[in-house]
């Protein structure tokens, strides 16, 4: 038996020396920026379930499930960084090929909704409810969790879990890249989004838009940087878990950094009524037309017409008011009456007779 190198204690299962070995600094030095990075997006869900009862844009606290969903996910990131210090083998292999694709399609998800949220937003437009963006992200990365089990399943022969460590590595390289193909078509298509919220009225949503295009913007350039080091035979297939682990430290500190750290900052922002149309008036529509009804003659054209043959004075006002004005002729006398002296029946009753 091998004896334990410098940092790591005897008697350690040599899977692990990554995590100790100070010759080899990066497992080290990786380790430690994913376990800060893991607090750090702790401490980001504890400060949203603080300011949530501050948040005063409606339009804000509807996305925060979706960035509670984020955080998940980024956490999951920083997590994983782990299974890839340490050594591949039966355990850590189908958790790397498993939850890489699953968790960056939740975070892209995330962000596609957000995105797509703020296209809406930012042309004046009624923005999706809260169920719906969080039901969206959910389902956009479900499709990922599919793809997943499926290759997982299939690889292993259902219980053939050395398979992995087993596996050439230009196939296994192979392999995991084809793995993430969607997840390469969710961040494209949120970089593409992101995009389009720079073209609308109400500017103040376009910050937020700023923020997505400009993480997925690092994404992608992370994305080319450690597929094209894994594909090439240059470094060496020992420096392939570096790679990988380096990725997801850095992918994760870059969704902290360039997207919930910004968000936070403008979450408890004072509503501004320049960022919605005139009185917030999502429903309001946008051209009042005279109505033709049958059964309501009052706006019915039909009716004014037949208005002004019968009585012949009826006055319309097309640009005010669809009731009728009509002059009516007064017939009765709503005149005071006055009293009056009445002549008695009996005063010409005196028992006598006139004299002519």
């Amino acid at each position: 038996m091998s004896s334990a190198p410098g940092g790591c204690r005897s008697g350690l299962d040599p899977r692990y020396y990554m995590l100790c070995d100070k010759k080899a600094a990066w497992g080290i030095v990786l380790e430690a920026l994913a376990a800060v990075g893991a607090v750090t997006s702790v401490a980001f869900v504890i400060a949203l379930l603080v300011l949530i009862c501050k948040v005063q844009d409606s339009n804000r606290r509807k996305m925060l499930p979706t960035q509670f969903l984020f955080l998940l996910g980024v956490l999951g990131i920083f997590g994983l960084t782990f299974a890839f210090i340490i050594k591949l083998d039966g355990g850590t292999g189908p958790t790397r090929f498993f939850l890489f694709g699953i968790l960056f399609a939740l975070c892209f998800s995330c962000l596609l909704v957000h995105a797509f949220n703020l296209t809406k937003l930012v042309r004046g437009r009624q923005p999706l409810s809260m169920l719906a963006m969080l039901g969206l992200a959910l389902g956009f990365s479900l499709v990922q969790d599919i793809i997943a089990l499926e290759y997982v399943v299939l690889t292993m022969n259902r219980t053939n879990v050395n398979i992995f460590s087993e596996l050439p590595p230009p196939r296994r390289n192979e392999d995991f890249v084809m793995l993430l193909i969607y997840v390469l078509f969710l961040m494209a298509l949120t970089f593409l989004m992101a995009s389009f919220t720079f073209r609308g009225s109400f500017t103040g949503w376009k910050r937020h838009g700023a923020h997505i295009y400009l993480t997925t913007l690092l994404s992608i350039a992370i994305w080319v940087a450690w597929i094209t080091l894994l594909m090439v035979p240059t470094p060496g297939t020992q420096w392939d878990d570096t790679i990988l682990g380096s990725a997801l430290v850095a992918n994760g500190w870059v969704f902290l950094l360039a997207y919930i750290a910004p968000e936070l900052q403008l979450l408890t922002r004072q509503r501004n009524p320049m960022d919605y149309p005139v009185e917030d008036a999502f429903c309001k529509p946008q051209l009042m037309k005279q109505s033709y009804g049958v059964e309501n003659r009052a706006y019915s054209q039909e009716g004014v017409t037949q208005g002004t043959e019968e009585t012949g004075d009826t006055l319309y006002a097309p640009y005010s008011t669809h009731f009728q004005m009509q002059n009516r002729n007064s017939q009765k006398d709503f005149s005071i009456p006055r009293a009056q002296t009445r002549v008695s029946p009996y005063s010409d009753y005196e028992g006598r007779k006139d004299v002519s």
